[in-house]
């Protein structure tokens, strides 16, 4: 069964996810069906036994061979896993073609092994299934911070990395650099110029070549916050004024012609009226308010947090955990037009 809201697992009561309280609430804390206190210090199969993520044991079974008293062209395989919740059950996730290989939660999770193995400070924060056990993923904190203007606004942002990949040949095994404002845990993952934000993770047999990866992760978050932390201080530079805010929102969402109908009007009036009260109002904006930075902010934490579902597949864990696609392209839609309308 799943959470259709946010297209976690739930089977009676129990929500396939779980984080660390390592950072203020994010939008999807209420959801963990387990919460470790920080001090706990939780293993990767602590987190994995509490997540419902352990002993799936995903294979592939031939279609071919259930139904023999047909003549099939190709080849094609179910792939199956052990019910994380019922015991001797098993669930069909997905059919795929000979070429798909099967990627263990635990060889997701050994990624995060050796991230901790080549910097100590590297901390587990979460782990789920989404969309019924088809996408997996975990989030680690990243021994790196931007602050801005530390004697006044003073205004923080971790790093953190997400690792996810899926059971049913959606995608491989990927990782995104996600930036979270601590004061709303708004996720900042912007596009950089000079610097990747997400890439793929190549499977490797051996140790060494597993610790090279995880290193090339790391390498890639440092040059990536490089970049991030340079547009962010552009953004809380520019100063706005209320009336530019307004200006801004009414460019970027622009009122219904007075021909339309009236659910558009009224949905254009709930969203501005909403930016309004994040950007004037909101304690999470009060430090940066006057700033391009808050109005990004307030834009940002429209979508993570009071943006209606798009349709019912539509998950908050993804968008807000850093790994939506579309969610992401529509921040950075955001952030080109408020660099660009504040020049």
């Amino acid at each position: 069964m799943t959470n259709t809201a946010h297209k976690q697992e739930v089977l009676d009561g129990k929500v396939s996810f779980t984080l660390v309280d390592s950072r203020e609430k994010p939008a999807w804390h209420s959801f963990a069906n387990k919460v470790f206190d920080k001090s706990e210090n939780p293993s990767i199969q602590q987190i994995m036994d509490a997540g419902k993520l352990s002993n799936w044991n995903v294979r592939l079974e031939s279609v071919n061979e259930l139904a023999p008293q047909h003549n099939f062209v190709t080849d094609s395989f179910l792939v199956v896993r052990d019910n994380p919740y019922k015991e001797n059950e098993t669930d069909v996730l997905a059919t795929v073609g000979s070429r798909y290989k099967v990627v263990q939660n635990e060889d997701l999770f050994a990624f995060a092994e050796n991230l901790h193995d080549s910097n100590p400070e590297v901390t587990i924060d979460s782990a789920g299934s989404l969309k019924d056990g088809r996408i997996v993923f975990g989030s680690w904190s990243i021994p790196s911070q931007l602050v801005l203007d530390p004697k006044g606004a003073n205004d923080v942002t971790n790093l953190y990395l997400i690792v996810w990949t899926s059971h049913d040949g959606s995608v491989a095994v990927q990782s995104a650099i996600t930036p979270v404002r601590v004061v709303c845990q708004n996720t900042l993952n912007f596009a950089m110029k000079r610097a990747k934000q997400s890439f793929k993770i190549r499977h490797t047999q051996t140790a060494e070549g597993k610790i090279a990866a995880a290193r090339e992760a790391l390498g890639l978050s440092v040059a990536y916050f490089d970049e991030f932390s340079k547009q962010a201080h552009e953004l809380f530079e520019r100063e706005v004024s209320d009336k530019k805010f307004s200006e801004i929102i009414n460019k970027m969402y622009p009122k219904p012609d007075e021909d339309a109908a009236k659910v558009a009007k009224t949905k254009w009036e709930n969203k501005v009226v909403l930016l309004d009260e994040l950007y004037h109002n909101s304690p999470t904006n009060a430090n940066i308010k006057g700033t391009a930075w808050g109005v990004v902010n307030a834009l940002t934490e429209r979508l993570d947090y009071f943006r209606t579902q798009r349709k019912a597949g539509d998950s908050l864990m993804a968008g807000a955990s850093g790994f939506d696609p579309v969610l992401t392209a529509e921040k950075n839609k955001i952030v080109k037009q408020v660099l660009a309308l504040t020049a």
